[in-house]
């Protein structure tokens, strides 16, 4: 194996899947699509759940102090989630969404190609499985970490597509980018953040998870693209504590 390979098999594991989710997905009655959307939905907050318990560590409390480290992941939330509001990276996320639908797909799908673009997007790269993976990866730690995600998102492809149609494959690119980068600064760099501040991060992101399986429920339709800054405020915030202890 080589440096990246994790990021490899799992972008040729959601295009693999999304595929297969097309092909499928047009013979299952509409109530079934939905149950999918909702049972990835209900997942999707177990995931997130998950990464925000194990966000909140020993690490992040000797960091910050055990009180801090609720306060921590707020404020990165309040500050990103105001961040990403004033810059409007939900509006943008669906603009780019359009134009590869305007590019690549047929005009009959709508909607969904947006939302299934968008949505698969924000799963497949938010979480610690896909930060720590690729940092592991780049570090030449193995890729193990991103094998099992990209064995995840691979039936989150199938499932995806075939509620939201080929707007899911256009996640492939945005996965590939942003894992690449994740790996090349672990190769470059090195173990360049603390444990505290990727817990605080994973934290964060695990808030955005839930965030989302609400959105994909159909609960409420929560705008967690504006939510992503948070991601870089965490850990900047963790350091700017450490600074002043």
């Amino acid at each position: 194996m080589f440096i990246g390979f994790g990021t490899v098999v799992n972008v040729v594991t959601v295009v693999a899947g999304a595929g297969l989710g097309v092909l499928v997905g047009h013979r299952l009655p509409e109530r079934t699509r939905d149950l999918v959307t909702t049972t990835l939905g209900l997942f999707t907050l177990v995931l997130g759940a998950r990464a925000v318990a194990s966000g909140i560590s020993d690490a992040l409390g000797a960091a910050v102090g055990t009180d801090g480290r609720l306060l921590v992941v707020l404020g990165a939330l309040l500050i990103g989630g105001i961040a990403g509001s004033l810059l409007q990276i939900e509006k943008r996320l669906d603009r780019g969404a359009e134009l590869l639908h305007d590019r690549f797909a047929s005009r009959t799908e709508g909607g969904r190609f947006v939302e299934g673009a968008v949505t698969s997007t924000l799963v497949f790269c938010v979480g610690p499985l896909s930060i720590l993976g690729s940092l592991s990866d780049g570090l030449g730690h193995g890729a193990e970490q991103l094998l099992v995600k990209a064995v995840m998102d691979g039936f989150a492809a199938i499932a995806f597509a075939s509620s939201f149609g080929i707007g899911v494959m256009a996640a492939a690119l945005p996965l590939a980018l942003y894992q690449g980068l994740l790996t090349l600064l672990g190769f470059a760099l090195g173990n360049f953040l603390p444990a505290a501040q990727v817990d605080a991060l994973g934290a964060a992101g695990g808030v955005i998870l839930l965030g989302l399986g609400i959105r994909l429920m159909g609960v409420k339709q929560i705008p967690v693209g504006d939510l992503l800054p948070a991601l870089v405020v965490a850990p900047a915030i963790v350091a700017i504590v450490g600074l002043l202890h």
